[in-house]
């Protein structure tokens, strides 16, 4: 290929969702973030002491981290709608043949 670049970039074939691995980890990093903020938060409340609005004000902030922290970890996202293939046949179709068979007694 002399005067032409090669592009060596991958290319996109599917729109298919990340692995369970994938969502599982990205999950427990969510986690473990939202979850190591609460410690400064407590570490803040307890350093801010002489100021009780700002002290309140941490530990507020500290309560409800890891009932969020649980949502956003449990929360997969949602499954991809597929639109169903539904077989619709003429009303023509429903019978095999419209004639009658002879019976073979033996």
């Amino acid at each position: 290929m002399k005067g032409s670049q090669r592009d060596d970039t991958p290319v996109l074939i599917t729109e298919a969702a990340p692995s369970y691995d994938d969502q599982h980890a990205a999950r427990r990093r969510k986690y473990a973030i939202m979850m190591s903020l609460r410690f400064p938060c407590l570490i803040a409340a307890g350093l801010s002491y002489q100021v009780p609005w700002l002290a309140l004000l941490f530990i507020l902030l500290s309560v409800p981290l890891p009932w969020m922290a649980v949502l956003i970890a449990n929360d997969r996202p949602p499954r991809k709608a597929e639109k169903a293939s539904w077989f619709r046949s003429r009303r023509s179709d429903r019978q095999l043949e419209g004639r009658e068979h002879p019976v073979i007694n033996s």
